[in-house]
C-alpha cells in the first residue's frame, strides 16, 4: 500500500472542499473495494477523504410512497429496517444477502453505487424500482445511472448523498450466490411499479441492466410461466472461473422465474 494523506471531514461541505483541493484524492466510505484495490497497489491516490462517518449521510425515512435512504447507511442497516420491511420487503431481503456480516455492518449503499461493481447487488435494486441517485449537484435517475463496469454517470467530485426507491406493488430479489465471497454471480430484481414491470439483471454482465423481453412477457401476464421458457443470450455476458457466459446466460431465467414466484406470480 503506498503513501497517503488521511482526511476526516466533519461535514459534506467540508468533503466537497477536500475533494476539490485534492483532485488525486479519493473517497472512502466502507472501503470494501477501496481497500482491497490500495493493497494490490492498482490505485494511488494522494489523499484519503472519509465520509463513512458523516451523520447527514445516514438514515432511512419512509415519506408517502417513497423510502429514501442515505448513501452512507449501511446495508446491515437497510437489512433490519422494520420501516424498508414493511415499505420495501425484496430491498432489505437483498441488502441481508450482501457479503457477510461484517461486510453488511461496514459497508455502504452510496459506496456500492458509486463503484459499481459488476457483481455488486444494489445496482439491481435501483434499477428494479426505477431508484433516483441523489448528489452533491443533481438528481439522476437509476436508467440513467450505471454506464458500464466500474462506471457511472458521476462527475469528477460528485458524491452520492442518498437515494430514493418509489415503493412498488410488488417485489422480489433472488440471486445465485459465490459460494465463497457471497458476491453475485446472478442476480433478478423484479418489480411491478406503477409506471409497469421492470426486471433488472445484475452480476450477470459488466453492469447491471434491465431484461427487456421479460418485462414485456410479464407485462402480458405476471406469472412464472410467462418467463420460463425465455431464453437469454450468452452474448456480452461475463465469463471467468466460477461461471460461463453460458451459465450466466441460464441463470437469468432461472433467478427471474424465483423471483417472479417470490413476488407472487
Amino acid at each position: 500500500m503506498y503513501a497517503f494523506n488521511y482526511h476526516k471531514p466533519k461535514s459534506l461541505a467540508d468533503a466537497q472542499a477536500l475533494v476539490a483541493k485534492f483532485p488525486d484524492g479519493k473517497i472512502l466510505a466502507g472501503g470494501h473495494t477501496l481497500i482491497p484495490t490500495l493493497k494490490q497497489r492498482l490505485a494511488q491516490p494522494t489523499d484519503l477523504i472519509d465520509i463513512g462517518g458523516l451523520a447527514e449521510l445516514k438514515g432511512i425515512t419512509v415519506s408517502g410512497s417513497t423510502v429514501s435512504i442515505g448513501a452512507g447507511t449501511k446495508h446491515g442497516e437497510v437489512a433490519d429496517s422494520a420501516d424498508v420491511k414493511k415499505a420495501i420487503p425484496a430491498l432489505a431481503a437483498l441488502a441481508a444477502l450482501i457479503g457477510d456480516r461484517q461486510v453488511r455492518n461496514k459497508g455502504t449503499m452510496g459506496g456500492s453505487l458509486a463503484n459499481n461493481d459488476p457483481a455488486a447487488d444494489y445496482p439491481g435494486a435501483i434499477l428494479g424500482l426505477g431508484a433516483t441517485v441523489h448528489t452533491t449537484k443533481r438528481a439522476i435517475k437509476a436508467d440513467d445511472f450505471l454506464k458500464g463496469m466500474f462506471e457511472t454517470a458521476l462527475d469528477e467530485g460528485e458524491i452520492i448523498t442518498k437515494v430514493e426507491f418509489p415503493v412498488p406493488k410488488r417485489a422480489a430479489y433472488e440471486k445465485f450466490r459465490n459460494p465463497a465471497s457471497r458476491y453475485v454471480m446472478v442476480g433478478a430484481f423484479v418489480a411491478e411499479t406503477a409506471s409497469g414491470i421492470r426486471v433488472a439483471i445484475t452480476g450477470a454482465g459488466p453492469t447491471a441492466y434491465r431484461w427487456a423481453d421479460a418485462e414485456k412477457a410479464l407485462g402480458a401476464k405476471f406469472a412464472v410461466a410467462s418467463v420460463e421458457k425465455l431464453v437469454h443470450t450468452s452474448n456480452g455476458l461475463n465469463a471467468d472461473i466460477h461461471a460461463s457466459a453460458e451459465y450466466r446466460a441460464h441463470l437469468i431465467t432461472v433467478m427471474t422465474k424465483r423471483a417472479v414466484a417470490g413476488a407472487g406470480g
